[in-house]
């Protein structure tokens, strides 16, 4: 009888990729017809199919019915193999009470707070706190670290933005504690905040606070203050083990007088699932195995090198978080009063015209700087360059249409946020909403710049608020809007929830509704898919299910009115 074929796992020179090639004319036969989108190999009866856990699958129920010669048979039984985790040994987080605060924090916890300070408490101080943006991380970590005995001093690690912000809580929320353990009333806890990267003796305090890019050059004198606590908010600035920032911060977690280390972020996953592995490695060691085990277990690589958790290994994934380290809860589990956010993608038109125009001058220089390019670094370089470049030909392409939105829905509502990426743009959309005196937060505005504007818009005194996406997503409130525009988008779906979450907290009595306004045939529509894509991997892990656009009465019915009042310019 003929033999049906062999599977072999090779790595495809034409993309570079590791991938599946089947050799045989009765096995090529079927795997055409089961997977469509395999290309045929060197010879005229092989065809190669990506290493994907759906073709995998697909491969398997062919092998069980008709049997390959496996030609790499260790490689194929990993790859069937049921799930198994090669793991430090680590208790489960038992079932949550509401914990009472010590006599060192001042005010109120709300019961799920109170749940968040139990949660800490069970997990030792070694976890992630995930909750969603605007349930107060902040507060119920500074509730733990005067909970626990022996938590001082205190390192924060946050983005600059949030450092003044973090030393406002600490004396809001804590009392002074002696060095007798009693709590003295009328006095906070010192602090001090690192504000330069010369190297410099930093002195007794309770609290060191420090940003994420300046932590590695003063890690010399971080390192013998005696940290006991380590707080990285906002952690998902350590997705990268490669970078300078997550190596000082996993030499000051390993020192042997730290016995706290807790991580903070509501998008601790901010473009692909196995950014969560370094997080862990610094939170909880070993608890994913290492890199290359969790990326075996979980991940396949995709056409750029990426590793992206499997769709069928994301619940397991979560489980194993949810169970060991990480505590996510939603706004809509925990403030019933919260009303919802709604998201609508509205398409807008663009200057055509213009926007090839810029392109063609994009991509000309392009093609220049490629050609003199001297290493590949020059090349890649050039490359990012001109993507940054088309983006903000697509932001100005449909700046019009967007000025013009964001009138029209002033007009029919209250307050507006609206959020772009480009200084250009955030410049011409100040310029063309000048009538509305709108407020502005932005890249490089000192502390003081910064907080007078946000009160001005928070108090009334303006009802616009223009905001960069990457200066305003953290670290602030804009409760007093219930829209929010996104004149432009970003890569990662992180940011988008960041910024709608400004408005989306507690405080917020009415629902926010959040409109991207894409720019049609542009290279938003590019992004915008690439969005959709990286929102379902990350809701799968995170929350179980994702949020999709929901179209819902209201947010249509104000959509319909702005493109009933703007007919063409839309």
């Amino acid at each position: 009888m003929e033999k049906f074929g062999t599977l072999e796992f090779v790595l495809d020179r034409y993309s570079g990729t590791w991938c599946w090639k089947i050799s045989g004319n009765r096995a090529v036969n079927m795997v055409s017809k089961l997977i469509p989108r395999g290309w045929y190999g060197d010879k005229p009866d092989e065809v190669i199919v990506s290493d994907n856990d759906e073709n995998i699958k697909k491969l398997k129920m062919i092998d069980e019915r008709y049997t390959f010669e496996l030609l790499s048979k260790s490689v194929w039984k990993r790859k069937i193999a049921p799930l198994t985790i090669k793991k430090a040994k680590v208790p489960k987080i038992e079932k949550l009470q509401q914990a009472v605060p010590s006599k060192q924090f001042k005010g109120n916890l709300l019961d799920f707070q109170r749940e968040g300070l139990d949660f800490l408490i069970k997990s030792s101080g070694n976890a992630l706190l995930a909750d969603e943006m605007g349930l107060g991380k902040t507060v119920q970590t500074l509730a733990y670290l005067s909970k626990e005995k022996n938590s001082f001093p205190a390192l924060i690690v946050a983005p600059l933005v949030t450092l003044t912000n973090w030393q406002r809580e600490i004396e809001k929320f804590l009392k002074k504690k002696g060095k007798n353990g009693k709590v003295i009333e009328n006095e906070t806890p010192s602090s001090t905040m690192i504000r330069n990267g010369k190297l410099a003796d930093l002195g007794e305090y309770d609290f060191y606070i420090i940003n994420y890019e300046l932590l590695h050059k003063r890690l010399p004198d971080l390192t013998k203050v005696g940290i006991r606590s380590v707080v990285c908010d906002e952690v998902q600035h350590l997705r990268s083990k490669t970078t300078q920032k997550y190596a000082a911060v996993k030499e000051l977690a390993g020192l042997e007088s730290v016995k706290y280390r807790v991580g903070l972020s509501g998008t601790p996953i901010y473009n692909r699932g196995s950014e969560i592995w370094p997080i862990v490695d610094i939170l909880k060691p070993g608890l994913l195995g290492s890199f290359k085990e969790f990326c075996e277990y979980f991940c396949y690589v995709n056409e750029k090198g990426k590793a992206i958790v499997l769709e069928n290994k994301r619940d397991t994934l979560r489980n194993q978080l949810t169970k060991h380290v990480m505590l996510r809860r939603k706004k809509s589990d925990v403030l019933k009063e919260l009303k919802d956010k709604v998201r609508y993608s509205s398409p807008v038109h663009a200057d055509e015209k213009f926007y090839k125009a810029e392109l063609s001058k994009i991509w000309k220089k392009l093609e220049e700087e490629q050609k003199y390019a001297e290493s590949a670094f020059d090349k890649s370089a050039s490359y990012h360059r001109a993507i940054e470049s088309e983006r903000q030909a697509a932001g100005l392409a449909k700046l019009k249409h967007v000025v013009d939105f964001v009138t029209e829905i002033m007009e029919i509502e209250e307050s507006v946020v609206v959020f772009c990426h480009h200084k250009a743009i955030h410049s011409l959309l100040h310029n063309n909403l000048a009538q509305y005196t709108p407020a502005s937060i932005i890249g490089g505005q000192t502390d003081v710049v910064r907080q007078r504007e946000i009160d001005r818009f928070q108090k009334g005194q303006t009802k616009l608020m223009i905001a960069g996406l990457r200066a305003g997503n953290v670290g602030i409130n804009l409760t007093n809007a219930k829209y929010v525009i996104f004149a432009e988008l970003d890569w990662s779906p992180a940011i988008h929830r960041q910024a709608e979450d400004r408005l989306h907290r507690i405080g917020q009595k009415n629902t926010v509704f959040a409109y991207y306004l894409v720019g049609k045939g542009t290279l938003d529509e590019h992004v915008a898919e690439i969005l959709t894509d990286k929102e379902f991997e990350i809701d799968s892990i995170l929350d179980k299910q994702g949020e999709s656009f929901e179209n819902k009465e209201k947010a249509k019915m104000i959509l319909a009115q702005i493109h009933d009042k703007l007919g063409p310019k839309l």
